[in-house]
């Protein structure tokens, strides 16, 4: 059985592997948790073949998903304006971080349009700094030159983080 998580996919929908979700050895596992910003509605689900599905549903309890969650979950999957306008900006979004990193002196390394990562000569010395400025950033335990940072969400956060760098 091949579980696959595609929780961080609907960013970049090209990189799906959903076409899988046919054959009788595949889960596709999806949340509304990323791309969405709904961590906290606590909601995915999964994509497979009528035979897996079945398996999963005798699995699973009569109230698996509160009401209130599938509502506002169908209301996410189904608005497809927000969809496209948010994968664009998100796109650009994560080129001007990129360019506002690198001008402090520190590389871009990856990432995707949801969060970017960096390489630092310090990062725990930058995420200190970006934390006194409510800015929160991951270091990484097996490099100390690793720094994530989530896309800034509005113009205030996005203020707030070049005033942190510029300290």
């Amino acid at each position: 059985l091949n579980i696959i998580d595609e929780s961080f996919c609907d960013i970049s929908p090209d990189k799906s592997l959903i076409h899988l979700a046919k054959q009788n050895n595949v889960i596709i596992l999806k949340g509304l948790g990323k791309f969405w910003g709904l961590a906290g509605l606590r909601l995915g689900f999964a994509i497979a073949s009528p035979k897996l599905i079945e398996t999963i549903i005798s699995h699973v309890g009569p109230w698996s998903i509160s009401g209130p969650a599938q509502f506002i979950g169908k209301a996410a999957l189904s608005d497809n304006n927000w969809i496209h306008n948010t994968r664009i900006r998100l796109k650009k979004d994560s080129i001007r971080l990129d360019k506002l990193i690198s001008s402090n002196n520190i590389k871009p390394i990856g990432g995707t349009d949801l969060f970017r990562l960096y390489k630092t000569t310090n990062a725990q010395k930058i995420q200190d700094k970006l934390a006194q400025n409510f800015i929160w950033s991951r270091v990484f335990p097996y490099s100390e030159n690793w720094l994530r940072l989530g896309i800034p969400g509005d113009q205030s956060a996005w203020e707030r983080l070049a005033k942190a760098l510029e300290e």
